[in-house]
């Protein structure tokens, strides 16, 4: 039987509606965010003083993907004053991490890679999470404003670790998918001069002391995301700007001690990512821990079917850190 297409057309206008898609959960929700000036929320720099940023500060918008209200999945774009949002443990354990979500350098994914990790590594784990609002590429030439925004993150929690019970020397990143590339440009680049020093804060280490790395973007050449490479680097990148972009090109004997996460079966960022650089890091001799998993895809943060190995990583993660300062003797 032949269906007319007047009745057609609004039966296939009501499944897409109904049906929990993508596009057709998008809101916008802006008062999700932590005002200007509440405790929990961190200005990198001082109002109008954003290396490279003319002009007032642009208004991010923050789109909700979800029906769920339960599983929110918020992201953000269009930022031009980044900033940090902070999640403190009712018990402290000294530790922090600067969190750097991924989005592919196209928006910030705020829940899946920064509110869900809260129980975890906040409530369970005792760390303190500081998730980076950063800027990304689109309507920028400059191709440092995400690692400049990096590199001022880390020396703003440093310089107010007292405040919120943290070890400065205990101050990790994490990074995951694009936020993965953005973590280890840090860990190889905490040093290289992204942004004009102007105060005191500036005088401090940007150089985090481990680095978490889950199913990050790391090369730009032949395993590239190339969603994230043309964002960053453009439609025709040569040769040269992909190596220096490609952060297994980059890796020093000074890189932090390394914690990788990634799924075999990865179809938008190709677990070679994460091979290739933990054998820079070997050659380099960098302490590196890497977990390989046969299921999980790419994106999963810590929201992971029942029954996956890969739901292991938290866990594996927070027994990893502290065991960077009580490492085994040498018998060599």
């Amino acid at each position: 039987m032949r269906i007319p297409r007047a009745v057609l057309m609004p039966l296939l206008t009501l499944v897409l509606l109904t049906s929990g898609t993508t596009y057709a959960a998008e809101r916008a929700v802006p008062e999700t965010e932590p005002g200007t000036g509440a405790p929990d929320r961190i200005a990198l720099w001082p109002d109008g003083q954003v290396p490279g940023e003319a002009g007032q500060a642009t208004v991010p918008e923050v789109i909700e993907r979800s029906t769920d209200r339960a599983l929110p999945d918020r992201y953000m774009d269009n930022v031009s004053a980044p900033y940090l949002v902070v999640y403190r443990p009712a018990r402290p354990n000294g530790s922090a991490l600067l969190v750097v979500p991924g989005g592919g350098y196209q928006r910030i994914v705020l829940d899946k890679e920064g509110t869900a990790l809260v129980p975890a590594f906040v409530e369970d784990g005792g760390v303190t999470l500081f998730v980076l609002r950063y800027r990304l590429p689109a309507g920028r030439s400059d191709r440092q404003a995400a690692l400049a925004d990096a590199q001022r993150a880390m020396r703003v929690i440093r310089a107010d670790a007292a405040r919120w019970q943290i070890d400065p020397q205990r101050v990790g990143v994490m990074g995951f998918s694009a936020g993965g590339h953005v973590a280890a440009r840090l860990s190889n680049g905490f040093d290289a001069s992204a942004y004009p020093h102007r105060d005191a804060i500036d005088a401090l280490s940007a150089r985090p002391d481990v680095a978490l790395l889950i199913y990050p973007v790391i090369d730009m050449g032949t395993h590239a995301h190339t969603g994230s490479r043309t964002r960053l680097l453009g439609p025709h990148p040569d040769a040269a700007l992909q190596q220096q972009f490609s952060m297994q090109d980059q890796v020093r004997v000074d890189t932090p001690p390394t914690f990788l996460v990634h799924a075999q079966d990865d179809n938008v960022v190709s677990v070679h990512n994460s091979l290739v650089y933990y054998q820079a890091l070997l050659r380099a001799g960098v302490t590196a821990e890497m977990h390989l998993f046969p299921f999980g895809g790419h994106g999963f943060g810590v929201r992971i079917p029942a029954g996956l190995t890969v739901a292991q990583w938290p866990t594996l993660a927070l027994r990893w850190i502290p065991s960077r300062h009580t490492e085994p003797a040498r018998h060599d």
